[in-house]
């Protein structure tokens, strides 16, 4: 039997990915009136799990990183 601490953490964490998003990259995800509450549609991040599914568009870095933890989710920063 195997012991999770013999485990790549990789294979016993749940990991999500956070990413900034531009302007026009939002525009392209989300329907025209989905921005129409957003204050600063610059500051909008995307949390996509470890095979490139979008899981969420959060305004503000920190409310992207909390929102992951908030779901047991292991939030990394990509560039």
């Amino acid at each position: 039997m195997l012991n999770d601490e013999n485990l790549n953490p990789f294979e016993r964490e749940t990991f999500v990915y956070i990413r900034h998003l531009d302007a026009d990259e939002v525009r392209d995800m989300v329907p025209p009136n989905a921005l129409e509450g957003v204050t600063r549609p610059e500051d909008l991040f995307v949390v996509s799990s470890a095979d490139g599914e979008r899981l969420a568009i959060v305004e503000g870095r920190e409310a992207a990183f909390a929102a992951a933890r908030m779901h047991d989710l292991k939030p990394l920063s990509v560039h």
